[in-house]
């Protein structure tokens, strides 16, 4: 392996122990020990690589950002399918959802660079949704914003719910989130009909 191959193994296996690290505890609770000691690498080493704890989430939620972007593909003309991919998307992965909103309740309020990832998805989604009201597909007298966030309000308001699907018996989860699914689709179609078919 050539040294810049080890290098990134390193920062790799910081990234995947960081991760998992910040879903459990998130950023105030997470430490860099226990992130070091699951990388196999020091406290020194984790620092080499990012300046911070903080520094570390960002670069963590950056990654998690363009997971979740891959995985759900939205299309401004089909929002409530949209909404359907958002809900699966953290129905499979819980751990994931925690990831994310741990930086809303710790880091809400504090400045990021102003190339950060989440303003730069929501810059970019503001728009595709703008361009669809353009041409019909979407009603204009919606703010581009307002859609969004109600969106994943919906999207995601059985991910943070994870007792609910728990306490049932493994025969009727499927049959659960199934209708949580049609649920969360139905809704968005009431608001943001697809191709603004009401």
């Amino acid at each position: 392996m050539t040294r810049s191959g080890a290098a990134d193994s390193t920062r790799d296996r910081i990234l995947a122990a960081a991760t998992d690290e910040f879903a459990r505890h998130g950023i105030a609770g997470a430490r860099v020990d226990r992130i070091a000691k699951s990388a196999r690498t020091s406290k020194e080493r984790v620092y080499a690589y990012f300046r911070s704890k903080e520094d570390l989430y960002r670069v963590v939620r950056a990654q998690e950002l363009s997971a979740v972007a891959e995985a759900t593909r939205m299309d401004p003309t089909d929002l409530p399918g949209y909404a359907g991919r958002i809900h699966d998307y953290f129905a499979a992965h819980p751990d994931r959802y925690r990831l994310m909103a741990w930086g809303q309740l710790e880091l809400g309020g504090a400045e990021g660079p102003d190339d950060d990832p989440i303003r730069t998805t929501i810059a970019h989604k503001v728009d595709q949704v703008r361009r669809a009201q353009a041409s019909g597909h979407l009603d204009p007298s919606w703010d581009p914003l307002d859609i969004l966030v109600l969106l994943n309000q919906i999207a995601t308001s059985w991910a943070d719910q994870p007792d609910l699907a728990a306490a049932l018996p493994a025969s009727e989860r499927a049959a659960y989130l199934a209708a949580r699914r049609a649920g969360v689709v139905a809704a968005a179609q009431r608001l943001f009909p697809r191709n603004g078919q009401g």
